[in-house]
């Protein structure tokens, strides 16, 4: 019989999900505060539109924010990303975290 190891340090790529279509997927995505953010180059752009929205952290710096548009529907600012993050979370610079009922799973 053999035997079987399961490797703890293998990575599991994370998805994010809104209106049933994978808006991103890596497995490499970086978790702060509770979100995971992914490398920008995981999305899938042409769901994403560019909003003006822009908020402040006081740690990470100032966010900006997408749009999705996704088989029709939108979902105003429910992702987002920080161009410039200041020193202390420069680990997050081009990646986008997601909320407003995006799932985020894997």
């Amino acid at each position: 019989m053999q035997s079987q190891t399961l490797d703890l340090n293998k990575r599991f790529a994370m998805k994010a999900i809104w209106n049933e279509q994978i808006i991103a997927e890596s497995d490499n995505t970086i978790v702060i505060e509770g979100n995971h953010y992914f490398p920008e180059d995981s999305i899938q752009k042409k769901f994403y539109k560019p909003s003006s929205t822009h908020t402040t952290c006081h740690w990470k710096g100032e966010a900006s924010y997408f749009t999705l548009d996704v088989n029709g529907k939108l979902n105003p600012d429910a992702a987002w990303f920080y161009p410039d993050p200041k020193e202390a979370a420069k680990q997050i610079k081009n990646r986008v975290a997601f909320w407003k009922g995006v799932q985020v799973v894997h």
